[in-house]
């Protein structure tokens, strides 16, 4: 929590460098790459979930899920609230969610380029020789 509050205060100075800038945007994609952390931000991408029912949707162990939450809450990516003994969590900012859909679109596009592309080599590969 301290790291992340330095790195804002770094960021938020008058004359911050565009290094700083790129750390924090490594640093926000560095919690970002697992498979689960991105499952629990477009799982809190439809609304608010309790801990149960994020642990429940993902089928993963509490501790498990924990040490991923604490991540992307120690990178100020998702907030949560506790009411009574449930903890309930929420994308801190929907941005979030259109940056992983920009995503997945630059995959699916480069995904269709490479079928294409392994499809010509086959198709290379099987004509007869001259």
């Amino acid at each position: 929590m301290i790291y992340a509050k330095n790195r804002i205060f770094q960021l938020t100075r008058v004359n911050s460098t565009p290094d700083l800038l790129r750390r924090f945007k490594a640093d926000i994609f560095q919690a970002l790459a697992h498979p689960t952390r991105i499952a629990i931000i477009e799982l809190l991408g439809g609304g608010e979930l309790s801990a149960g029912e994020l642990i429940g949707k993902l089928g993963m162990e509490q501790a498990n899920v924990s040490q991923h939450l604490t991540v992307l809450r120690s990178n100020r990516l998702v907030v949560n609230r506790k009411v009574g003994n449930q903890v309930f969590y929420s994308v801190r900012d929907p941005i979030i969610n259109k940056v992983l859909a920009l995503m997945r679109r630059y995959f699916q596009k480069h995904l269709k380029e490479s079928l294409e592309l392994l499809d010509e080599m086959d198709n290379r590969s099987v004509e007869p020789e001259k």
